[in-house]
């Protein structure tokens, strides 16, 4: 069974930028999609993008269309989320994900504890 830690959230200023980093580990394997989700407070969790095993295929959600850039190295067993241009309506929780990500499905195999990332106006 493959886990998903994720790193690197925190405080930013409206404007500013911040890459979040989920590692893999265990029964790890490239094709596995890997994804981001987030959660705001009082909201429900909500997709952010993917991308395929290969890194061929990446979705993006419209609000972040743009300003996200989600990567993979399959070497390291690592997806990054590069996030530019931050406003105060993406604070929240991101969470990344393992499994069978799609367009109009996903299904999740690993979701991991989540980091806070706030940004301030």
């Amino acid at each position: 069974q493959v886990q998903v830690v994720e790193s690197g959230g925190g405080l930013v200023q409206a404007g500013g930028s911040l890459r979040l980093s989920c590692a893999a580990s265990g029964r790890t394997r490239s094709t596995y999609d890997m994804g981001w989700f987030r959660q705001a407070p009082g909201k429900e969790r909500e997709f952010v993008t993917l991308i395929s095993w290969s890194g061929g295929t990446t979705i993006y959600a419209d609000s972040v269309k743009g300003r996200f850039t989600i990567s993979r190295d399959n070497a390291k067993n690592t997806v990054y989320l590069q996030m530019n241009s931050l406003k105060t309506e993406d604070t929240a929780v991101y969470y990344c994900a393992a499994g069978l990500l799609r367009a109009s499905y996903r299904i999740v195999d690993a979701w991991g504890q989540g980091t806070l990332v706030t940004v301030s106006s």
